[in-house]
């Protein structure tokens, strides 16, 4: 039960993620208006943790790539070991 909570917030998650990048496509965005402010407020903190370590290559922004993948990374490993113990 727990563990099904768990990955439903992950999966909240990404999408919120997969949102906020398809946003950035859309160049007359206005950024304060909501609820794309309540996005950006959910996801930045996570994206700029790796926008700080990956810088853009050829103009492209790799890390919410590398964002998403971690993430998925510490999905598995939270619900693998609340597996384990339950």
């Amino acid at each position: 039960m727990i563990i099904h909570a768990i990955n439903n917030l992950f999966y909240f998650f990404y999408i919120l993620i997969i949102i906020r990048i398809f946003l950035t496509w859309i160049p007359t965005i206005d950024w304060e208006s909501q609820p794309i402010k309540v996005i950006t407020l959910m996801t930045d903190w996570y994206l700029d943790l790796f926008k700080r370590i990956i810088p853009p290559f050829s103009g492209l922004d790799f890390s919410p790539i590398i964002a998403l993948i971690a993430l998925q990374i510490i999905q598995v490993v939270l619900t693998g070991f609340l597996d384990a113990l339950f």
